[in-house]
């Protein structure tokens, strides 16, 4: 299925995104800029509850809206994708699906009824607000095209390219008003929704809202070290670190001490590698997740940062534990 969608699903012309997806930008396709979406992109879509929707009238008319391109079989974009998207929702709270929508559409319909999107959300504890669409593979195209999510096959396809054939668009948009950019959609999630509830026009939401009388005389101080902004930034989507246990990924709080330092350093530089030479925890990892340990091409140092935030993450040892 995935060499269907490397040779046939993302093979748009890009000439209407050519922006970079590494930073937000302020976006816009012809009808977009001139706020026509309108009929050019009201093609009909199902719900994962099995209900005939039309892209403009029902789902972007009017609204606030996130936006963005998946399909179920993914093993690296896409399940990224969801998991950062889930942690914007929580940060949005119960704004999302009164003022402000997400729509993750498939592009690999023939596969992705319903029921395997209701089960693909069940899988990143996806909330109310987030509706998840498939539909006719033509439309879907056509409508990819012109809210220009297509993704290049220059960086899609190719030796060291992405496999999964798939860039993390995220379109995010204030119909009314005709305001919309274009992110990643793996960008930092406290990043996204302040461009959701500030740039697009969304206003402040609660969970950003400052207290009435804020003191910083007795605050402590940030200090951010390195490796806890790269597990920040590159591992949190997936990850936590207390203790309570993962869903899309499994918790580290004491990863350093329950898996070999040797072989801990290797997973997290080429998981791939391990898992297609036949590593047993790296095959059995694979299989427990729904989000397959992506090679995120650490190097030495940041590594080592890394590492050392694990380490600090791990409670006193427990007598006779090894």
């Amino acid at each position: 299925m995935r060499d269907k969608m490397l040779s046939k699903k993302w093979r748009w012309s890009i000439a209407a995104a050519a922006l970079s997806v590494g930073a937000a930008a302020v976006f816009a396709t012809a009808s977009l800029a001139a706020g026509r979406l309108g009929q050019n992109a009201n093609i009909p879509l199902i719900t994962q509850d099995g209900q005939t929707v039309h892209f403009y009238d029902d789902l972007i008319k009017g609204k606030i809206v996130a936006v963005n391109f998946i399909y179920t079989n993914c093993l690296f974009s896409c399940p990224l994708e969801t998991a950062r998207l889930a942690q914007v929702q929580r940060l949005l709270g119960d704004r999302v699906g009164k003022d402000i929508f997400f729509y993750s559409i498939s592009i690999d319909p023939d596969h992705d009824t319903p029921a395997v999107l209701k089960d693909y959300m069940a899988e990143f504890d996806v909330g109310p607000g987030w509706t998840f669409l498939t539909g006719n593979s033509a439309d879907i195209d056509l409508l990819a095209v012109r809210l220009g999510l297509t993704s290049d096959p220059s960086i899609t396809s190719g030796p060291g390219r992405d496999i999964d054939g798939h860039t993390p668009h995220l379109l995010i948009g204030n119909e009314p008003t005709a305001v919309w950019l274009r992110d990643s959609s793996a960008d930092n999630p406290s990043m996204l929704a302040h461009l959701l509830v500030t740039f697009v026009g969304g206003g402040p939401v609660a969970s950003f809202a400052p207290s009435a009388n804020p003191s910083h005389a007795d605050g402590a101080p940030l200090r951010l070290n390195t490796g806890q902004y790269l597990f920040a930034k590159e591992c949190a989507a997936c990850h936590t670190v207390n203790g309570q246990g993962g869903s899309v990924g499994p918790d580290l709080k004491d990863v350093t001490r329950t898996r070999d330092r040797d072989w801990l350093e290797r997973y997290i530089t080429a998981p791939n590698k391990m898992r297609a030479a036949g590593d047993p925890i790296a095959v059995q990892l694979a299989a427990a997740y729904k989000v397959v340990m992506p090679n995120l091409s650490v190097g030495d140092q940041d590594l080592g940062a890394i590492m050392d935030f694990l380490t600090a993450q791990a409670g006193p040892q427990q007598s006779g534990s090894q």
